[in-house]
This record gives structure tokens, C-alpha cells and sequence, in this order.
């Protein structure tokens, strides 16, 4: 089992920045990747960015070049930092990771609100 734990969302205004971060604790030696989804209301929940444990990073068009997703491997943890925030990027981030036996695990969600 793996327990994620997001902080890091809240309230800014549009242009502003905000940085995610999700802790991952437990059975944690086989995850190979971890990342972040979004959900906007009424909208499928979308990938924003992931990272292997690797370095490799990938992201979705819409966020490239505002959007850094990295990680601590030696925490366990991954942030995603957020620059140039627009009201389209508002949504519930959840954070998961990807173990080789398991699979995929969830956080429970940060609410990120752009608006003036």
C-alpha cells in the first residue's frame, strides 16, 4: 500500500504561482513513477505532468512551459510547481504513483482556484 498526501493548493490570482507537493510514505520501494492529474467541474480528470524515477518528465501541451513537475527521490516526494496560473487551470490536482506490482495509487485531491 502507498499513501499519498498533497498540500500546496489554494486561492491566487491569474498569472500568479503556486507549488503542489505530494508526499508518498509506506510500501514505497517499487513505485517508478508519480505525477499529477487535474479535474475541472464537469470535466474528465486530465494528465498534467509525470516524472520516472529516472528523471524523466513529460507534460501536458497546455501546461509546457508553466508547469515544472520534479522530485525528491530521497523523500519520496513530488512537486509541481505552477507559473503563469490562468482560470483554465483551475481544478482538483491528485497526485499518483505508479508501483511495478501494484500499479497506480491515488491522493485525495488539492483544490487549485485561479481567479481575480
Amino acid at each position: 500500500q502507498v499513501q499519498l498526501v498533497e498540500s500546496g493548493g489554494g486561492l491566487v490570482q491569474p498569472g500568479g504561482s503556486l507549488r503542489l507537493s505530494c508526499a508518498a510514505s509506506g510500501t514505497i520501494f517499487s513505485i517508478y513513477a508519480m505525477g499529477w492529474y487535474r479535474q475541472a467541474p464537469g470535466k474528465q480528470r486530465e494528465l498534467v505532468a509525470g516524472i520516472t524515477r529516472g528523471g524523466s518528465t513529460h507534460y501536458a501541451v497546455s501546461v509546457r512551459g508553466r508547469f515544472t513537475i520534479s522530485s525528491d527521490n530521497a523523500k519520496s516526494t513530488v512537486y509541481l510547481q505552477m507559473n503563469s496560473l490562468k482560470p483554465e487551470d483551475t481544478a482538483v490536482y491528485y497526485c499518483y504513483s505508479d508501483k511495478s506490482v501494484d500499479g497506480r495509487y491515488w491522493g485525495q485531491g488539492t483544490q487549485v482556484t485561479v481567479s481575480s
